[in-house]
């Protein structure tokens, strides 16, 4: 039953909705979805090859025919989850756990995951966020696969090309199995041992909350890295919640990687905070202290004791976090020869304006999210060719933060609010957008496919902050809300 909170939030919807419309002041969407492909969402129609056929996505796929380096089996079952320190939840797990195993691979492998559905009962996929996978490894319901039901398997399969921290959950009712669970970090480790940016030592910390307890590698509990006098340990922060995380030390650090993209030129962070978008990660550098331990607070609630194992943890007390914020915008050294392509001579420009209006989506009233003044399904189809630079702005128009994620690409970020960048390359998956800002960004359209971009506050994305990129002659059987059951948010 709902709650009185909740009731009265309907109610306040329902009469702003009626008042709107009775007086005329707003504009009225309705919507009644059914079963529907991407196919038809945005203006025109689909972009066909000239002069040959349609590629399906079922086709952009690796090598058949090259043997997998690394070959794992992933079992997904819907059961109640211990999470140490606090209450059990009933959430999804992994084989048997959550968060589910690390996944490890070396870059350039080949990466084979035979995925089981052994429980969940609305079916389940993996995707693998932040890395540049083939469209038909994507993982998300209705666009390049079905939901796997109860029972069924599925295998993915793709090269590991980037080394860096990245993480996979499902992309079926993702808003519900994320949030309880059906998720994993994953490591791709350099193929040279020769770094820009060496560590003794590293750890995997990964943030979740299970029904409000804040969790660091699904516990309840501060964590602890011994480590000698001196030496570098990199820490691998991955933010799996529906909000921004915040990273600071009570020593230096530095920041040596985002969304699996090495910094370059990185320094000392003193003083300040690092924020993280839901969905993103960073590897942050500490050096052990030279007598004692240093801490690092890991979004807010939790934090990891770096150094002596012998000093008591007490000796590195908790630090308040810091007001002011590290403006990766300005960190780091300019690379001359990052990106691979020329950001300033589009072949393509986009809007991504976002607001909201209220409105129906399939009966249900609510203050629903646009795109550049339209609301789901009616949203922009962002068409471009292999090849193309794609230059798009983003403006948030509304007054929610919004971690946007563009699925099987990396984006530079060129200029925030009129600043052009100056610092290190930005080069995101995952990016921030605060109310009343807006990103130039810029990427290179170098995977065909159709591809999600869209709000990684998942609640967002069902209240309908999703787009696509979709490529010249790509086209997918699949479809959402038909009788395979595919609800990829």
């Amino acid at each position: 039953m709902p709650s009185r909170r909740e009731l009265v939030r309907r109610a306040a919807v329902a009469v702003a909705v009626v008042t709107a419309v009775g007086a005329g002041a707003l504009a009225w969407s309705s919507t009644l979805l059914g079963e529907y492909s991407v196919m038809d969402m945005g203006a025109g129609h689909p972009v066909h090859a000239h002069g040959g056929s349609d590629v399906a996505v079922t086709s952009l796929a690796a090598d058949p025919d090259r043997p997998a380096d690394v070959r794992v089996e992933f079992t997904a079952r819907q059961e109640t989850i211990d999470v140490p320190g606090g209450r059990s939840i009933e959430g999804f797990t992994v084989n048997g756990t959550s968060p589910g195993p690390e996944l490890r691979a070396r870059q350039g492998d080949l990466v084979e995951v035979v995925f089981a559905n052994e429980s969940v009962s609305d079916g389940a996929t993996l995707h693998w966020h932040g890395i540049d996978v083939p469209n038909a490894a994507d993982g998300v319901a209705g666009i390049t696969q079905d939901a796997v039901p109860v029972g069924g398997r599925h295998v993915y399969r793709f090269e590991a090309t980037d080394a860096g921290t990245y993480w996979y959950h499902s992309h079926q009712v993702s808003h519900d199995q994320v949030v309880r669970g059906l998720l994993g970090a994953i490591v791709i480790e350099p193929a040279s041992d020769a770094s820009p940016d060496p560590a003794d030592a590293e750890f995997t910390a990964l943030l979740h909350v299970y029904g409000g307890q804040h969790t660091l590698n699904g516990r309840v509990e501060d964590a602890r890295v011994d480590a000698e006098s001196g030496s570098t340990v990199r820490i691998r922060v991955v933010n799996t919640d529906q909000g921004t995380a915040a990273v600071w030390s009570s020593t230096p650090y530095r920041v040596v990687a985002v969304d699996g993209h090495d910094v370059t030129g990185p320094t000392d962070v003193d003083g300040q905070r690092l924020l993280i978008p839901a969905g993103g990660r960073a590897d942050v550098a500490v050096r052990a202290p030279a007598d004692g331990v240093a801490r690092l607070h890991v979004g807010g609630a939790r934090s990891i004791v770096i150094g002596d194992p012998s000093a008591p943890e007490a000796s590195a007390p908790r630090a308040s976090q810091p007001k002011d914020t590290l403006d990766l915008l300005a960190y780091g050294t300019p690379d001359p020869d990052s990106p691979d392509f020329d950001p300033s001579v589009p072949d393509r420009s986009y809007d991504y304006v976002i607001a909201r209006r209220f409105g129906l989506i399939d009966g249900r009233p609510g203050n629903f999210w646009t795109i550049n003044g339209r609301m789901f399904p009616d949203v922009p189809m962002f068409h471009v060719r292999e090849g193309d630079v794609v230059a798009m702005r983003l403006r948030n128009d509304s007054g929610d933060v919004h971690p946007m994620h563009l699925h099987g690409h990396h984006v530079i970020v060129l200029a925030r609010d009129g600043v052009t960048a100056s610092g290190s390359p930005w080069i995101v998956d995952s990016l921030d957008v605060r109310p009343g800002e807006s990103y130039e960004i810029a990427f290179l359209a170098d995977n065909p496919g159709i591809w999600s971009d869209h709000c990684h506050t998942l609640p967002h994305a069902v209240d309908g902050l999703i787009a696509h990129v979709m490529y010249e002659g790509v086209t997918t059987p699949f479809t959402i809300d038909g009788a395979a059951g595919n609800r990829p948010e």
